[in-house]
């Protein structure tokens, strides 16, 4: 099962949200709570994947994602082996052209949806952060383009070809099965290289890999 929170200032969202995913047979909805709870929640409950709503009073979510990707220097290596203690966040919001975004996405996060995201839709694109891929709405991607920093070729261009195919189909949003299907390997092979890939390009998250492979092009 894929464990999920969601984490709103609003009660209905969380039980929107909460009641379309419960739905799905291999998702369950094991929190919804507030950014107040959110960090002590998502610490005890280690779930795989994270919708965080990205303004929120009293404690934002840019907050929320800064303390749930930091690692938590007390806990012990016995108790982060068997569960992920850095779960895959998604940001909410209703607001397509929210400043935010950037900001996220740089910190972190590993898409951006609006709330009023097709509910049918709603599970697969849970699947699709659950399996490495990349989650975006079209009309934030669109917004967030025009606003990247150009990045230096030369940080892109001493790639192998292979690191920089990799590259390109990771910002194409591909998952590590979807990639492995391409490139002929397994998806626990091509979760290695990606791990490799990152620490080369000296980013956290297959988004920030994303957001310099979008620099080049502009």
């Amino acid at each position: 099962m894929i464990r999920v929170v969601v984490v709103d200032d609003e009660a209905l969202v969380r039980s929107a949200f909460t009641l379309i995913l419960n739905t799905a047979p291999d998702i369950e909805v094991v929190a919804a709570t507030t950014g107040t709870q959110a960090v002590a929640t998502i610490r005890a409950l280690r779930p795989h994947v994270v919708l965080l709503d990205i303004r929120m009073p009293g404690v934002d979510g840019l907050t929320v994602l800064r303390q749930i990707q930091a690692r938590d220097e007390t806990e012990t290596a016995s108790e982060s082996v068997t569960e992920p203690d850095r779960p895959v966040v998604a940001m909410l919001t209703t607001f397509d052209a929210d400043e935010y975004v950037l900001t996220a996405l740089h910190s972190g996060a590993a898409g951006f949806l609006l709330k009023d995201t097709d509910p049918e839709s709603l599970a697969q694109l849970v699947r699709t952060l659950n399996a490495g891929g990349v989650v975006m709405s079209p009309s934030v991607a669109r917004r967030i383009e025009g606003s990247l920093p150009r990045t230096d070729p030369g940080r892109l261009g001493d790639l192998p070809d292979s690191d920089r195919r990799l590259l390109d189909l990771i910002a194409g949003g591909l998952t590590n099965g979807e990639i492995a299907d391409r490139l002929g390997d397994t998806p626990a092979g091509i979760r290695e290289q990606v791990s490799v890939l990152l620490a080369t390009l000296r980013v956290s998250t297959r988004v920030q890999a994303a957001l310099l492979v979008q620099g080049t092009r502009r």
